[in-house]
């Protein structure tokens, strides 16, 4: 018989030889315990692992104890009760709990606390195994366990976390909802103050009006008392424009309608109405011709806002025969620049620093001139608003340059040039009635006596127009239906019903659904007059009344309705 050499011998051993050693790592692994019981759940196996882990060693539990004397007796029976509900059977605390589904060859890995010698415990992932026999029989049991106390700190660290989150979210969404329902207190106290102070200013400035326009014209003495009037008025008015537009912006009410539009035009629009002011002081206006039309995304009416009051302010605060400049240019390659250049005293570095700052006038307070330091703090807001910039440069002795940038833009699309020239055409040849027609008649609803005598005299100044009266919306329906009038004015805060309401049921009857109404309200703010547009009011007027806006207005509607009762 050949005896096998060592060569062969290694060779043929090596796979038990390789078993061998793994089995050794297993069980003197530091890094789990290895638990291994008996058929009765004795221990008879303890590794390295689960002698650093629970403190004991082999000796001390091995043919002695078994894995439920080191566990947690609540958990234990607290693990049965749940078994014996879940698998409709009666199960015993203790080691039976621990692996009664191991046994029935049901994969079993669950959370335990184990309890050290020295009565520590710790929370432990085990994982339970049955051990069989050649013949399928139970032998013994397999307890593999990790120290789960990293995980469970960061479970708990995450639980109180989510904790945190959930109370910082409700505090927020709390803090969310008191925001919001001060705004809209905010908001509806606005609106209210703005119609509350602008219904008083509309008596007084209308009559003024009617007064210093009156035949034969008033003694110079009494002009002089009515300019003052009419100044002390449109000067409030100013000033209840500026504080609304602050506190709206500030609570965040400004809509925007940004889109492609021309500075070109805006510039003319604000030359034509700052020309007056301008001449009244003796100061000298040169808008620099445009080489190339420009274009900007912004909002036009904002825009013209911001230009208004840059422009007045270069008149107000500049020197006696002086100039005001404004020209427009690229600035870099994707915005526009347009700055306004006075021939002021100019403003130091400190003054210039506080420039923004609300009701900051800069020492302006005994020149004379009427201020609030609120209108650049709006400018600003607004540019901001609208993605643009402001800047100023000054020297004293010198004077201010006022530049806003904004982004450049494309041409709108379908742009019509003289569109000016277009609607006085389409105007020039709109149909009238005649003589023989008898007069137009607008029917004015309104619940405030002062406003009615002063709508009433506005129209007698005309002279081509009947004037209809009523108090309320219901007399005012009555007597659309009845006399079918060419216009109709309306009030928005009428007793009972109200504006949007009457202009609903006129809408509804066919009799009544074709004449243009007209909004004349005190709810003067800009969703205000958004509200009342997409409500269908031909056009939405606020009060104080302007005399030229208001007639105009009505020229306007007079035209639609003799075009609409042609068709």
């Amino acid at each position: 018989m050949r005896i096998r050499s060592n060569v062969e011998r290694t060779l043929h051993d090596a796979p038990m030889f390789k078993a061998g050693a793994l089995q050794d790592a297993i069980f003197n692994s530091e890094n789990f315990s290895s638990i291994a019981t008996d058929a009765q759940g004795v221990i008879q196996i303890f590794n390295v692992g689960a002698e650093r882990m629970l403190g004991y060693v082999a000796t001390e539990v091995v043919d002695k104890l078994t894995p439920a004397a080191i566990s947690d007796r609540d958990e234990l029976i607290a693990r049965a009760l749940a078994l014996s509900e879940e698998l409709g059977v009666e199960i015993r605390p203790g080691f039976e709990a621990m692996v009664f589904k191991a046994r029935r060859g049901i994969e079993d890995i669950y959370d335990l606390t184990y309890i050290r010698k020295d009565g520590s415990r710790f929370p432990a992932l085990v994982s339970v195994t049955a051990l069989r026999d050649a013949n399928g029989s139970v032998i013994g049991y397999l307890l593999i366990g990790t120290d789960n106390t990293l995980r469970k700190r960061a479970e708990a660290a995450q639980a109180l976390l989510d904790q945190r989150l959930l109370v910082s979210n409700a505090e927020l969404e709390k803090a969310r909802a008191v925001a919001e329902k001060a705004n809209l207190a905010k908001s509806e106290f606005l609106s209210s103050m703005s119609h509350e102070l602008r219904t008083p200013l509309n008596a007084v400035l209308g009559f003024a009006q009617l007064m210093a326009s009156d035949t034969p014209p008033p003694r110079p003495s009494q002009q002089r008392s009515i300019d003052q009037i009419l100044k002390g008025g449109w000067y409030l008015l100013s000033l209840i424009n500026e504080i609304l537009d602050l506190a709206m912006i500030e609570s965040g009410k400004v809509t925007m309608s940004q889109e492609s539009m021309s500075v070109g035009e805006v510039l003319n629009d604000c030359q034509g109405m700052i020309e007056p002011q301008a001449a009244k002081r003796g100061i000298r206006l040169e808008f620099t011709k445009l080489d190339k039309k420009f274009y900007v995304h912004a909002d036009r009416t904002r825009v013209k806002q911001v230009m208004i009051n840059l422009l007045s302010n270069a008149i107000k605060y500049n020197t006696v025969g002086g100039a005001v400049t404004v020209k427009c240019s690229l600035s870099g390659v994707d915005r526009v620049r347009i700055s306004v250049q006075d021939t002021g005293i100019g403003l130091g570095p400190d003054q210039v620093a506080h420039l923004f700052q609300p009701f900051n006038r800069l020492g302006q307070e005994n020149s004379g001139e009427e201020g609030t330091g609120i209108g650049l703090v709006v400018t600003k807001q607004l540019v901001e608003l609208m993605g643009g910039v402001i800047g100023v440069e000054s020297s004293i002795g010198v004077g201010t340059v006022f530049w806003v940038e904004f982004a450049a833009s494309e041409a709108p699309r379908l742009l019509i040039d003289n569109a000016d020239e277009l609607a006085l055409e389409r105007r020039q040849n709109m149909p009238h009635k005649s003589e023989a027609d008898g007069q137009p008649t607008l029917l004015y609803v309104e619940d405030n006596p002062a406003n009615l005598a002063l709508v009433e005299q506005l129209i007698a100044r005309r002279g081509d127009l009947r004037i209809l009266t009523a108090i309320n919306a219901n007399l005012g329906i009555e007597l659309a239906r009845a006399y079918l009038p060419d216009v109709i004015l309306m009030d928005i805060n009428l007793p009972g019903m109200s504006g949007y309401d009457a202009l609903e049921i006129l809408r509804a009857d066919p009799a009544t659904h074709h004449i243009p109404v007209l909004a004349l309200s005190a709810n003067a703010m800009p969703r205000d007059i958004e509200k009342g547009m997409a409500a269908g009011f031909f056009r939405y007027l606020t009060k104080p009344i302007r005399v030229r806006e208001f007639m105009e207005a009505l020229d306007v509607a007079l035209e639609h309705a003799a075009t609409t009762s042609q068709k």
